[in-house]
């Protein structure tokens, strides 16, 4: 449990209800005989029948009301005059006591279910939380939160642009109705704070090219999510959610700094680049002289080496073609 938060923990009650198929027709044969005894009731003049049956008829109507029927992945949590009587985890058609209520904090909060699709488009374009529950049954099915983007600060105080996905389900419906007041909201609000309080523990990309077992939100992305997971999951764990996966869909400098930081990765790649450039001439000027050399081709004394060594880099290491020059005399 999370510390600061104090709540009456209930613990959860998995109902065995009874087969509601063989229930049901039990009723309509109770039904139908009432209603033949009202019938008879009033042809014989006989009064207590007809009453019995008006009541008999009345309670088995009544009792219609205890049907209940729960599709796959879905979890129906019953209240029976404000206290908590069960949870239906299991699938199929099932009769429970026909005074209960079932509760789905959501859309109890969300108003009625066409007040809900209207949230549901709404948070749809916006790439929040997809409230997809209408009716009072919890759905247990793996969901997608998409976080959208937000921009934070990272660890060298660079503001930053982060998106994410959760991958998620209700693992246990009884929390997630009576812990939370909206499961969907709290998951929201619990993703953006940790992906706020994760990102800002690292940098968004070494700025020191020596410095590579440094975590980075752009080199270690999925080290990373895995530790927003981990986060996230100890702060929905009573509200009765299992973060099943968390994913960095999106990842960029912010407008203000995104210029400057792309001048910085050009000159450092142009750097790169002239280095490499650079070692290879020196080679080539190297293995040149050497080869003279060694095969007497020409004799060079140390400043003519220099000259050469300078010609050498300037054609090898300079961006345009060399132009020839046709030297008719002598350097001294």
């Amino acid at each position: 449990m999370n510390k600061g938060f104090k709540h009456t923990e209930i613990e959860e009650k998995i109902l065995k209800p009874f087969n509601g198929m063989a229930m049901l027709f039990i009723l309509i044969l109770l039904m139908l005989a009432a209603i033949a005894g009202v019938i008879v009731g009033i042809a014989t003049g006989g009064i207590l029948l007809s009453a019995v049956s008006i009541i008999v008829l009345c309670a088995a109507s009544i009792m219609l009301g205890g049907l209940k029927i729960i599709n796959p992945n879905e979890a129906l949590v019953l209240t029976l005059f404000g206290k908590y009587y069960g949870t239906i985890k299991h699938h199929g058609f099932f009769f429970v006591n026909p005074f209960v209520t079932g509760r789905n904090p959501v859309v109890e909060k969300s108003g009625g279910a066409e007040t809900l699709m209207d949230e549901l488009n709404e948070s749809s374009k916006k790439g929040k939380a997809k409230k997809q529950t209408l009716s009072k049954k919890v759905s247990t099915k793996v969901l997608t939160f998409n976080n959208g983007t937000q921009k934070v600060n990272d660890a060298m105080g660079n503001p930053i642009i982060i998106g994410a996905i959760v991958v998620w389900k209700v693992e246990n419906a009884t929390k997630a109705v009576f812990n939370v007041d909206d499961y969907f909201q709290y998951l929201s609000t619990q993703c953006d704070s940790t992906i706020r309080s994760i990102a800002r523990l690292y940098p968004y990309d070494n700025m020191e090219e020596t410095d590579t077992d440094e975590k980075t939100l752009r080199g270690s992305s999925q080290e990373i999510a895995d530790t927003m997971k981990a986060k996230l999951q100890e702060r929905v764990e009573d509200a009765g959610l299992e973060v099943l996966e968390v994913r960095i869909t999106h990842l960029s400098y912010a407008e203000e700094i995104a210029a400057a930081m792309l001048q910085r990765q050009q000159a450092a790649a142009i750097i790169a680049a002239k280095q490499k450039i650079v070692n290879g001439a020196v080679g080539m000027v190297k293995s040149a002289i050497d080869q003279l050399g060694e095969e007497e081709i020409v004799v060079l004394d140390e400043e003519r080496k220099a000259a050469m060594v300078s010609n050498l880099l300037v054609v090898l290491c300079g961006n345009k073609e060399a132009q020839p020059v046709v030297n008719s005399g002598t350097i001294y």
